[in-house]
């Protein structure tokens, strides 16, 4: 056969380690590939509840005849696991007539330690089924798994009618239906163990044994960490994510987009063991039997970096848009059911000015336009918040008074010129506090003057 004719044996059990990875095989790893004892890749499977052992040989060759698979019975029966085990043998060619005869008397005498033989056709079929491209040993991501695009028990307007809930002189309730935008973003959470032990003449100097987690924005782009914001968003809410329905979120939406993996599932695995490579190489100080002090970089190797498993997952990216008035209003977000990390607040931003900050904003129902206190007045006529943007102003008693429009400014002329003169002064109260105050000390400062106080 010529599946795979290319990659190398050790290329071919990388591979492999990826497709049981992806059938849901779980602690997939390669065995320590210093000593053959028939063993290549180590993993555990749960079958009925109960926590097993498999053990896989890799045989990268036409043809496999019945002594792999008595050596592999042979490796199972002596790797030491607490609890039920049994073998693999994956060859991208056939087993010969003896090899299937071992595998079945053992299926048929109940040998508590099984082998299953899959082959170049079993592996084509396991290909369909994760995306695995067999010529060329890539794995391909096959994704329908998505972090919820909104809230499904509020509905995809609350974000925006949350946002609106802090500005003053409007409802949420009152708002209009904003238009909805939706792309669906790939991305890829990668966990690993690290165990590395770094020894010197004068004895161990630095060791690490932990597990580390990646979150990867995995679009067209190249593989690249995300903010911590959207690592957050994606780890806390990966449990609960849903079935990617584009028909189902269709409906909701007024479009929608799903945007590739830009890379093969082996690419971020190469690309997130790099990157932990130097995560964890640290300098270390040490010193030695003669007393001298001594420091040593500790890169881990590439084999003490253990994939134990590569989640993709959606993340939607949501743009909302809510017109009022002559004014549009976008939202955008990451989205993940009731959590969400806003992108763009173009909500609390005044029109004006376009700053934001934690000042209380005002609706202007006059025009539309949400503004922030330094750009807010109070319709003189009406007594409700208009924004100096479209309001008309006149002066008056050395006032300047804010209207909706000519007609309400018109209107209030009249009423003005009808006003006794104490009411106009009135509608500049500052001054008219001014002068009263200026008018009390200077009949004070008479009074002193001729010796009355």
């Amino acid at each position: 056969m010529t599946v795979l004719d290319e990659l190398s044996g050790y290329e071919f059990e990388e591979v492999m380690e990826d497709v049981f990875r992806n059938l849901g095989y779980e602690n997939v790893r390669q065995s320590d590939r210093g000593a053959d004892v028939g063993r290549d890749i180590l993993m555990e499977e749960t079958v009925d509840g109960i926590r097993n052992a498999v053990v896989v040989e890799c045989k990268h060759t036409d043809s496999v005849g019945r002594p792999v698979v008595q050596k592999l019975h042979s490796a199972v029966a002596t790797y030491d696991y607490d609890g039920p085990k049994r073998g693999v043998v994956a060859t991208t060619g056939h087993f010969t007539g003896p090899a299937k005869e071992y595998a079945r008397n053992l299926q048929a005498n109940g040998d508590p330690h099984e082998i299953e033989l899959l082959d170049g056709d079993d592996l084509r079929t396991l290909a369909d089924e994760i995306g695995l491209d067999l010529y060329n040993g890539r794995i391909e991501i096959l994704c329908d798994e998505t972090l919820r695009p909104y809230d499904p028990t509020r509905g995809v307007d609350a974000p925006v009618e949350v946002a609106f809930q802090d500005i003053e002189n409007i409802h949420p309730d009152s708002l209009p239906g904003p238009e909805h935008w939706v792309v669906f973003e790939p991305f890829v959470r990668i966990r690993a163990d690290i165990e590395s032990v770094f020894e010197t003449g004068a004895g161990l100097i630095h060791s690490i044994d932990q597990t580390d987690e990646l979150v990867v924005q995995a679009d067209g782009d190249g593989p690249r960490i995300p903010r911590s914001g959207i690592q957050r968003l994606v780890r806390t809410n990966l449990d609960a994510a849903v079935d990617l329905d584009e028909s189902s979120f269709e409906e909701t939406f007024d479009d929608l987009s799903v945007e590739r993996f830009g890379q093969t599932e082996t690419e971020y695995k190469e690309w997130s063991v790099d990157r932990l490579r130097r995560k964890h190489t640290t300098t270390v100080q040490y010193t030695g039997d003669n007393n001298v002090t001594y420091r040593k970089e500790c890169e881990p190797n590439l084999s003490d970096i253990s994939v134990q498993s590569i989640r993709p997952v959606y993340l939607p990216r949501v743009r909302s848009r809510l017109e009022l008035g002559e004014y549009a209003y976008p939202y955008e977000y990451y989205a993940a059911g009731p959590s969400r990390l806003a992108l763009e607040d173009g909500i609390r931003r005044c029109k004006q000015c376009g700053e934001t900050d934690d000042s209380p904003y005002t609706y202007c129902e006059n025009c539309g336009s949400v503004n922030c206190p330094d750009h807010t007045k109070t319709e003189r006529l009406v007594g409700e918040p208009v924004c100096t943007g479209c309001a008309v102003t006149e002066t008056f008693f050395y006032s300047t008074k804010y209207f909706y429009d000519e007609a309400n400014l018109d209107q209030f002329r009249g009423e003005y010129e009808a006003m006794p003169i104490h009411r106009k002064a009135l509608e500049n109260k500052p001054l008219v506090a001014g002068t009263a105050a200026a008018a009390v000390l200077f009949v004070l400062f008479v009074l002193l003057t001729v010796g009355v106080v």
